[in-house]
């Protein structure tokens, strides 16, 4: 994590220099961040939209991933497309899980400081900027986006669109899902499923759990950090709670559902019984904590974004041979797992200074060419969030086994239905974004470890809800 929650990465000035000849990109055999990368044309029609902008600047906010060669490819996107236009480009990235980022950002749109054009998570921001007036309506870019590359990944017309109005730009899509070290389950005698019960998965890791041979089957936390908070709230859905209503307005959160799920979990942190499958200091783990020990090759399941994943592929480790990819757990109240995916969305905010070349700039990014750099040293974790896109490169459709099973999850049916009448994704809530941002979820479950009855913990945490989302102008 970073010390800092805004870090620049450099100013890109163009000087009017031409197009480069060839298109695609050079060979990547070297995936460091000070690889060049050589980017392909940017579409004529977006030079010519930018030819009286020549000479602008604007000022942008990426949302930083975990490969810093992936952050470095984005770089070079950039950088094409200002020196293409004749523009500068100020970049800098944004530490997500810093906890008070949404706040530090509305108080620069309020001063009238804030970037032009940032992008974020879709499912754990935009309803929250929206809430506070922070965004510029975008549906007239996604209809121009629409009609060039298809519709955008389905999750995103949830959390992007506000009263039949988009106020995000759907960017690239964020695979996420479930790992297994299939040669431990192998080594048992366990057949590797598409799905499991959260029981199942429990039962699992401590039976391909080995502490002599420094093989911990859990390796999840539930100490404050986004995937810990991921795991918590997919796990209580599953077996039937949410945090609100399906309209994102009543917070819902204590019931007999969300106890059970809250019990269930808590065990495994608790009875001695799954000591051996816990790995050290697992307590006091951060976001980067579950990446770097599967990478260390000591875990044997962990839930993430496809970022610990593409890094085992970009970098040779032996342990993504040694993975199985599944999509996530079921509990009581479904048959399927609620994996929706991610998008990372572009917002442009109030009062940007130049928001004519940050619409032009988003419409570059989102394309095949673009985008390749980035996907190529991330692979999984950021793939096309259009249709067209999929098939504009050979890499999208086949660069790697997960991708077949990330595309189709772009283009679910939604909602997904539990067996109790819940409908997911429910309604882009400020409420629940913000709650969740606040880590209400990962402190409910550090009070039941410490002794707080399941009952009890989360009665507080719907209270601590009640009080967000009035925050939020959402009063209960």
């Amino acid at each position: 994590m970073e010390d800092n929650l805004f870090r620049s990465r450099r100013g890109f000035l163009g000087m009017g220099v031409g197009l480069l000849g060839a298109a695609g990109l050079a060979a990547c055999g070297d995936s460091s961040p000070s690889t060049p990368q050589v980017q392909a044309e940017v579409p004529k029609e977006l030079i010519d939209a930018a030819a009286s902008l020549k000479g602008s600047t604007m000022g942008m906010l990426s949302q930083k991933l975990y490969s810093e060669a992936a952050n470095a490819a984005l770089d070079s996107s950039i950088k094409k497309f200002a020196d293409t236009t004749g523009t500068k480009i100020d970049n800098s990235l944004v530490q997500a899980d810093a906890g008070d980022v949404v706040a530090k950002i509305h108080a620069e749109v309020e001063g009238g400081v804030a970037r032009d054009l940032a992008f974020m998570t879709d499912s754990r921001f935009v309803a929250q900027f929206h809430a506070l007036g922070d965004l510029e309506d975008v549906t007239d870019v996604v209809q121009a986006l629409t009609a060039r590359y298809g519709e955008p990944t389905a999750e995103s017309k949830n959390f992007c669109v506000f009263d039949g109005k988009w106020f995000a730009i759907p960017y690239h899509f964020i695979g996420i899902g479930s790992f297994l070290r299939k040669d431990w389950m192998q080594d048992k005698g366990i057949t590797p499923k598409d799905i499991y019960s959260w029981e199942e998965l429990r039962d699992l890791c401590l039976a391909i759990s080995d502490p002599s041979k420094r093989r911990f089957g859990w390796g999840m936390t539930v100490n404050r950090s986004g995937d810990a908070n991921g795991m918590i709230e997919a796990l209580i859905n599953s077996y039937g709670g949410s945090i609100a209503t399906d309209d994102g307005r009543k917070v819902t959160f204590n019931s007999p559902e969300t106890v059970q799920a809250v019990t269930f979990l808590a065990d495994i942190y608790t009875n001695p019984k799954y000591k051996p499958m816990l790995p050290p200091g697992v307590a006091a783990w951060t976001d980067s904590s579950n990446n770097e020990n599967w990478l260390a090759g000591i875990l044997g399941y962990t839930r993430n974004q496809l970022s610990v994943y593409a890094d085992s592929k970009t970098k040779k480790n032996p342990v993504y041979d040694k993975t199985h990819v599944f999509a996530d757990c079921i509990g009581p109240a479904t048959d399927n797992p609620l994996l929706l995916g991610q998008s990372q969305a572009f917002v442009i905010f109030k009062g940007a200074k130049n928001a004519a070349l940050a619409k032009l700039l988003a419409q570059y990014l989102v394309t095949a060419p673009a985008l390749l750099g980035v996907a190529k040293e991330a692979p999984g974790l950021a793939l096309p969030a259009w249709e067209k896109v999929w098939d504009a490169d050979p890499f999208f459709t086949s660069g790697d086994p997960a991708f077949p099973i990330m595309r189709k999850i772009t283009q679910l049916s939604l909602p997904l239905t539990t067996k109790n009448g819940l409908n997911f994704p429910q309604k882009a809530s400020a409420g629940q974004q913000a709650a969740v941002g606040a880590y209400v979820l990962t402190d409910m479950m550090q009070q039941v470890i410490q002794g707080t009855p399941a009952a009890q913990a989360v009665q507080a945490a719907h209270n601590k809800m009640v009080q967000i989302f009035t925050q939020q102008g959402l009063p209960q």
